[in-house]
């Protein structure tokens, strides 16, 4: 990473968006297939607008017992089962997708990383899911804090479903693409930073009332949403 590109620790308290998406056996996180996984980085630019960074995706295998309901598989296109279909087990898609946002954390300067998401409790669950299953027990993401881009378009756009809500931050939809993680974690990545540029003047006026504000104390944080660093290795 150029040492010109600002770091974007001080624009979310210590945290770093990473926009996840993820395509399931249904809905459920705790019985249903985890079956793809994407993971998109958020970047600032030199002029301080936040912009759409690298793409990390894996397949991933059914854990063992996974329900996998015909319903979801028809809308995400997703056969389990192909012979061509390149995935890996659980772990293995989570520590790939894992080191590359700690290594992105480290890189900006910032403590923890927070899931971006559209309906973000839908992936978070899933995430979070996985992560048990696994046995991994660090895991770089905050464990229920989220930035929700289903809520974020519906106050800046008025617009809840995804598809609608790119066309009216003027961001380009390939209905044929959708439904695939890499694809709709990229989409909703250019929604976050969009939405984030159009309230850069609510930011910057914030920032402005904060530095007249009393000084920020330890009494005034919250332990359980900071964006605490994980844990020392160890699984």
């Amino acid at each position: 990473m150029s040492g010109a590109v600002p770091q974007i620790d001080r624009r979310f308290r210590g945290f770093l968006p990473v926009v996840v998406d993820v395509e399931t056996g249904g809905f459920e996180a705790s019985t249903d297939a985890l079956l793809e996984i994407a993971a998109v980085m958020v970047e600032l630019a030199p002029d301080g607008a936040l912009v759409r960074g690298p793409t990390y995706r894996r397949h991933v295998r059914p854990f063992e017992g996974a329900r996998l309901d015909p319903a979801s598989l028809a809308v995400n296109g997703i056969d389990p089962w192909h012979p061509l279909r390149p995935a890996v087990p659980e772990k293995d898609a989570l520590a790939a997708i894992f080191k590359e946002v700690r290594r992105c954390v480290r890189e900006q300067g910032c403590t923890r990383a927070i899931l971006v998401g559209h309906n973000s409790a839908f992936d978070l669950a899933f995430l979070n899911a996985a992560t048990a299953r696994a046995g991994i027990k660090r895991n770089p993401f905050h464990p229920f804090s989220s930035f929700d881009t289903a809520t974020l378009a519906g106050v800046a756009y008025g617009q809840t479903v995804l598809s609608r809500a790119a066309f009216a931050a003027g961001i380009p939809w390939d209905a044929d693409a959708a439904h695939s993680a890499a694809y709709d974690a990229e989409r909703t990545a250019d929604l976050f930073c969009a939405i984030c540029n159009e309230f850069r003047p609510l930011y910057e006026a914030g920032l402005a009332r904060l530095a007249r504000a009393p000084e920020e104390t330890a009494a005034d944080a919250n332990p359980l949403i900071e964006p605490v660093a994980e844990g020392p290795e160890g699984g």
